[in-house]
């Protein structure tokens, strides 16, 4: 079989070793996809993501907002979040996504990235309120971009290309093994929502 018939494949894994990662292609037609595309774009509470580097306070232009089942504390980036109750629409998803996958998430870490500009650089999810080896859903909304994967030993790459009310599944090892980005372009002027639904164990103090 053909690299290109596993592309819509959820029991595909992407990664050739280490880890797991299944792109399960549009869960939600475009009328739906638009819906909550626009939705969370001017309901959410989005606010510039912040970080600590050297002491310093740094605002990114890239927005955030972080919403559970309780509140939550997740730190990242020396930087802690308190959790939002969940939106109707939010949960919508939430449920639509456990349905698909046989997952269960408490929380959500949402990115709006305006343009092509905005990215993120190679790192892992794995903080230390997360569930160890725990399943990450990550749901796009809006503009289709390139994802990038990198082990952490041989430096091997895995690129894929997330579309617009697309699934992507990250679990077992990934984080452990694996680095993960979403490379700036020239290419892309209109927004990205990338919404991505993780369990929390334990909580910041």
């Amino acid at each position: 079989m053909e690299l290109f018939d596993f592309i819509h494949d959820p029991h595909f894994n992407w990664l050739p070793k280490d880890g797991t990662v299944n792109y399960y292609g549009k869960i939600l037609t475009k009328e739906e996809a638009d819906y909550f595309y626009l939705n969370l774009l001017e309901k959410i509470d989005w606010k510039n993501d912040e970080a600590i580097i050297f002491g310093k306070k740094i605002l990114t232009k890239r927005k955030v907002a972080w919403h559970g089942d309780k509140d939550f504390n997740y730190t990242y980036s020396k930087s802690t979040k308190t959790a939002l109750p969940w939106s109707e629409e939010l949960l919508l998803l939430k449920n639509k996504i456990e349905e698909k996958t046989g997952e269960k998430f408490n929380s959500c870490l949402l990115n709006l990235y305006h343009d092509g500009s905005e990215g993120m650089a190679y790192h892992s999810d794995a903080e230390k309120d997360l569930k160890k080896n725990g399943t990450i859903a990550s749901l796009t909304l809006g503009a289709e971009r390139k994802f990038s994967f990198k082990h952490k030993t041989s430096g091997e790459r895995i690129d894929l290309f997330l579309e617009h009310g697309s699934l992507l599944i990250m679990k077992d090892e990934t984080q452990t093994n694996w680095l993960h980005r979403l490379p700036p372009t020239k290419k892309i002027r209109t927004p990205r929502i990338n919404l991505t639904f993780r369990m929390i164990e334990k909580t910041s103090t």
